[in-house]
């Protein structure tokens, strides 16, 4: 029998096939051969796009931007004008300022972009472009393919670095992190800055974006960092199940890239080299205003500038996209912690302190756990089933539903009491007395007094036991205390042993007492 595909691949093969990719696309994306897709779409009764309808539509796009297009779009803004009169530029007075900008790596466009909002330059952009090409040689661009998506259906994502900006805990200025998230058919970009990188803020950022945006694309493709990636592979990538679960509350499906395959959303790219250009050298005292700054570039600037590639105003195709995107869920997503527990012989996991029961059979088995602030949920590693849903219990409570109390004694249990009893009989008694009254709940008492036996010794867990049982204290935290009292104070339970020794002889009178007045 051949591999079977994990869950996550599995649907993110369906969810590519319900938005109408060919297999040979599909195949490109994940690496999963067109045979294997075919199967899984054909199983879950999904109609099969054919290559043909997809190949021949695409190619006249792909033909219709090319180098030989974009040349004389390139030439428009050149050489100046022969017409032009041999007078001085307009940007003359400001020769050090763009000299200063320039060693700082900044464009031509950026350069005009702040003369405008700092100095009022009246000049067009043009006189800024020529009188920096005469301070500079011209690199050629490298021409790279054009990845053509339709309205609604692509977003990429990804981290670049963002300007320097004033901490306010330590009062000195760091780096800090500039988020994009880029829509694939318009390039409208949404910028975000933080300090700190995790798995919360990662996703937290996306649903930014896309309330921003009115909305949400169908696939992300993102590179392979640990917020949203635990496991880079080819084929078979493993989504941090936070990240994961976030999507598909919004209903858009991850595609990851290949590792060093940065190529496949170079939109996004382009659009972080085009905001850390407008960036470069700038200092911010705090985070606030270093975004203000940046939503104000980005309405002024980014949203109203013809993209070189589609040759349209960025604004007016994200007019057109917006409505396409899919609606925004009435609720936000609930964010929670995840992990790993194994379940003790109590049949409990331990989380924050408390303990929540797991189905009967699954003692000494790992299972996943995820808990937010109301709730603890059980999950089997292997099916991705929920196996119980507790509400948070208190440190040191018990959250078990009555379905999941044995009936009988375990033999797990029996063993545990046949070794109270080996340590001494007043021990045995004690810890199925201890069983009796808590049940299962008092599994995890009996190992305590197991373990105090090592600890101090069988004869005097043996003696602490027998004064538990005599002042009718059936619980491990009485024996414990008396035993690490006893271990600290020595000297002064010399005078304490022959006053419990008064106390048993005469609770012993009155009984005897007791008995003669009764015959």
């Amino acid at each position: 029998m051949g591999n079977v595909l994990s869950d996550t691949k599995q649907q993110q093969i369906l969810a590519l096939g319900r938005l109408g990719w060919s297999l040979r696309r599909i195949e490109t994306e994940t690496g999963i051969r067109r045979e294997t897709a075919s199967r899984y779409l054909k199983d879950a009764g999904i109609p099969i796009r054919g290559p043909g309808r997809w190949g021949h539509a695409s190619k006249p796009a792909k033909e219709a931007i090319t180098d030989s297009a974009a040349k004389p779009a390139i030439d428009v803004i050149t050489d100046s004008e022969p017409s032009r009169s041999p007078v001085a530029s307009g940007c003359e007075p400001y020769r050090a300022q763009i000299e200063a900008a320039l060693a700082l790596g900044r464009t031509a466009m950026s350069i005009y972009q702040e003369l405008v909002d700092e100095h009022g330059f009246e000049r067009r952009y043009s006189s800024v472009s020529r009188f920096v090409k005469k301070l500079r040689a011209d690199t050629p661009s490298e021409a790279h393919p054009v990845i053509i998506t339709a309205p609604g259906e692509e977003g990429q994502v990804d981290y670049g670095t963002g300007p320097m900006v004033r901490d306010p805990k330590s009062g000195k200025y760091r780096r800090s992190r500039l988020f994009i998230f880029t829509l694939g058919f318009s390039r409208k970009s949404v910028r975000l800055l933080r300090f700190e990188s995790s798995t919360t803020v990662w996703c937290e950022l996306h649903e930014i974006s896309f309330r921003r945006l009115g909305g949400t694309p169908r696939v992300v493709v993102l590179d392979n960092l640990r917020e949203g990636v635990l496991t880079p592979d080819i084929y078979d990538p493993e989504l941090n199940p936070v990240y994961r679960d976030m999507l598909a509350h919004y209903g858009v499906t991850a595609l990851p890239c290949r590792v060093e395959h940065p190529n496949r959303k170079g939109k996004v790219e382009s659009a972080i080299n085009h905001t850390q250009t407008a960036l470069r050298g700038l200092r911010f005292e705090s985070l606030a205003d270093a975004q203000a700054y940046l939503d104000r570039w980005d309405a002024r600037w980014a949203d109203t500038r013809i993209h070189g590639t589609t040759k349209r105003q960025v604004a007016t195709m994200f007019s057109e996209e917006q409505p396409i995107l899919q609606t925004l869920p009435v609720t936000p997503f609930r964010y929670y912690t995840h992990g790993r527990r194994r379940v003790h012989l109590d049949g409990c996991v331990e989380v924050a302190s408390a303990f929540y029961g797991a189905p009967p059979g699954f003692v000494g088995r790992m299972v996943v756990v995820q808990w937010d602030e109301s709730t603890v949920r059980l999950i089997d590693p292997k099916t991705g089933q929920l196996l119980r849903r507790h509400m948070r219990a208190q440190p040191g409570r018990h959250r078990i539903e009555p379905k999941d109390r044995p009936q009988k004694t375990p033999a797990n249990t029996l063993h545990l009491l046949a070794r109270a009893n080996r340590v001494g009989p007043r021990c045995g008694d004690l810890a199925r007395l201890i069983y009796a009254e808590q049940g299962q709940v008092g599994v995890r008492r009996i190992l305590g007094l197991l373990g105090l036996a090592k600890k101090h010794g069988t004869a005097q867990t043996e003696d602490a036991c027998a004064l538990a049982l005599e002042t009718g204290a059936h619980s491990y935290r009485f024996v414990r205390r008396y035993l690490d009292r006893r271990k600290t104070t020595q000297p002064a339970l010399t005078q304490i042993d022959p006053l419990i020794r008064e106390l048993r002889e005469y609770r012993d009178l009155i009984a005897s007492m007791g008995k003669g007045e009764e015959g």
